[in-house]
């Protein structure tokens, strides 16, 4: 999800004369915008699709930190220990 700040920047005046443009532009392109007012970022228009999934592999990515880190620290269990813990031992 690159910007190409040649058609994803976008001055704020644009997006309240015509914000039905910019919306379908984020949906069909996959990229956010970003809106600026006086030559200087102030907002990032993002499909809902788009941000849902950028937070879903966010989260995961998290996860998977977390669960490397447990790793490390001698954290951990056999797949015998897991099963009894969630009771299917």
């Amino acid at each position: 999800m690159n910007a190409k700040f040649s058609e994803d920047v976008i001055p704020l005046t644009e997006m309240k004369i015509n914000p039905g443009k910019v919306i379908r532009q984020v949906a069909d392109v996959h990229r956010p915008v970003l809106l600026t007012s006086r030559g200087r970022g102030v907002a990032v228009v993002l499909a809902l699709e788009d941000f849902e999934k950028n937070e879903e592999e966010k989260e995961f990515m998290r996860a998977v930190v977390a669960g490397l880190n447990d790793l490390e620290e001698g954290r951990e269990l056999s797949l015998a220990e897991a099963k009894e813990r969630l009771g299917r031992g």
